[in-house]
This record gives C-alpha cells, sequence and structure tokens, in this order.
C-alpha cells in the first residue's frame, strides 16, 4: 500500500482526470514513502513466505524505482505477474500480465493471448479488457481500431473519471 501511495499525487490532473502511469510526473512521488516500501518488500521477500501480497508489492517496487518509464524493467514485472497468476489467479492479474507481456514481447503476441483470455466469461464484456484492447491496438499501429475499443470501454464503465480517460484517449486518436 505504501508503495502505491507514494505515486497518489501524480494520478490526477487538477480536474480530476486520470494520469496513466507512464505519463505521470514522478518528480511528485513520494520517494521517502517509496525508499520505505522498497526495504520493506526486500525484507519481506527474503524473511517470509512468497504470497500474492508481497509479488504485487514487489511489481510496485519496481515501478517506483523506474525514474523514467522507460527504465522500467518489465521482464521482471511480467515474470512476477506470472508467479502472481499461478499462486492468486484473477481477470485484473491476468489483464496486467498481458500489458507487461506487450512491454517485453510486443503488442501483437499480447493481442494474441488477450483474445485467448477474453474467452473467459469474467473477462468477455469487462471494460478493462476493451481497454486494455485498445492500448495494445495503439501500441500496434492501429488507430482506428484502438478508437473503437476506447469507446467500448467507456461506455462499459460505471466511472465517470475512467469514462472521460477513455473518451479522451479515443479522441487523442481521431
Amino acid at each position: 500500500m505504501l508503495l502505491t501511495d507514494a505515486r497518489r499525487p501524480a494520478r490526477t490532473r487538477p480536474d480530476g482526470g486520470l494520469v496513466p502511469l507512464a505519463e505521470q510526473n514522478r518528480e511528485l512521488w513520494d520517494s521517502k514513502a517509496i525508499a520505505e516500501g522498497v526495504e520493506i518488500i526486500t525484507t519481506a521477500l527474503t524473511s517470509t513466505a512468497i504470497g500474492p501480497f508481497q509479488l504485487q508489492a514487489a511489481i510496485a517496487a519496481i515501478h517506483d524505482e523506474a525514474t523514467r518509464p522507460e527504465l522500467t524493467d518489465w521482464r521482471q514485472i511480467n515474470h512476477l505477474y506470472g508467479i502472481l497468476a499461478a499462486l492468486a489467479p484473477n481477470p485484473i492479474v491476468t489483464l496486467n500480465r498481458i500489458v507487461a507481456t506487450a512491454m517485453v514481447d510486443g503488442p501483437q503476441v499480447a493481442l494474441t493471448a488477450l483474445d485467448r483470455a477474453a474467452a473467459d466469461p469474467a473477462l468477455a464484456e469487462h471494460h478493462r479488457t476493451a481497454a486494455v484492447r485498445a492500448h495494445l491496438l495503439e501500441m500496434a499501429g492501429d488507430p482506428e481500431s484502438a478508437r473503437e475499443q476506447y469507446r467500448l470501454a467507456a461506455r462499459r464503465t460505471l466511472s465517470l473519471p475512467e469514462q472521460r480517460y477513455l473518451e479522451s484517449r479515443a479522441a487523442k486518436l481521431a
């Protein structure tokens, strides 16, 4: 929680709009909380049994330690999501692992994984599935299809900030 909360000041714009992790001003992150969180998770990983919470914290620590988005160790994050998926599978872990896969192996590999995952009824109509598909299509250079998926995701979510964010992503691709 400490590692995730450390990024809170950069998560939203003054108007309440959402800021994705890759676009956050990392200078706004709480470096003392990050250092404390990294110390806690490092100790936990070497002294306790590894469970879902430790893995989630380790993933957060990797994100937090990257001073720029392009310095994120996506291979390690992808590996940790693989372990997390084995220990505590759930739809959001599946989607997050697919995003990590895209960062390591490219969007086409991730789109194939997303097609397989979307066969799960828990993911088939989920707004986050459409949002991830949109992101991957945008990465793959298909802005028209990405725009359609962002709009679909916006229609499926009940969260007004998410709707506004997804619609803004679609509008940028127009």
